[in-house]
């Protein structure tokens, strides 16, 4: 196997992760390229709330709009308990890192669902008139 074929199988298995794909469907939304209703089914009534009154401000969105895409670095979790999840993630866009948390409960369907964001002290996007 290639070093690209492996690489794109590694990326695959790490996606199935909930900690993972919850990470980077929040980075889509948080940075403008993806509209907050995606995650509508995906999240608790209280981590979409704060999320439809992030999204328009694109706390994630690069300032340059030459700059790359944000991306999912690293993502780490936390199992407090049975069906809990606290997972941390490093995005990275061009020069800049910014930290995301968020926190995962596992519903009576089997389904993981974010149940809270928290994103600390953000940097205006270019979205945000200052």
């Amino acid at each position: 196997m290639s070093r690209t074929a492996a690489a794109a199988a590694q990326r695959r298995e790490r996606e199935r992760l909930p900690r993972y794909w919850f990470a980077h469907q929040l980075v889509l939304t948080l940075s403008g390229r993806r509209p907050v209703h995606t995650l509508l089914g995906h999240t608790l009534p209280a981590a979409y709330d704060l999320l439809v009154e992030l999204a328009p401000r694109a706390p994630l969105r690069p300032a340059d709009s030459r700059a790359a895409a944000p991306v999912v670095q690293r993502c780490g979790e936390y199992r407090p308990r049975h069906g809990v999840i606290e997972a941390f993630a490093r995005i990275a866009s061009g020069d800049r890192l910014s930290a995301l948390a968020f926190r995962l409960e596992l519903g009576a369907d089997a389904r993981w669902r974010c149940a809270a964001i928290d994103l600390g002290p953000t940097v205006p996007s270019a979205a945000t008139p200052v």
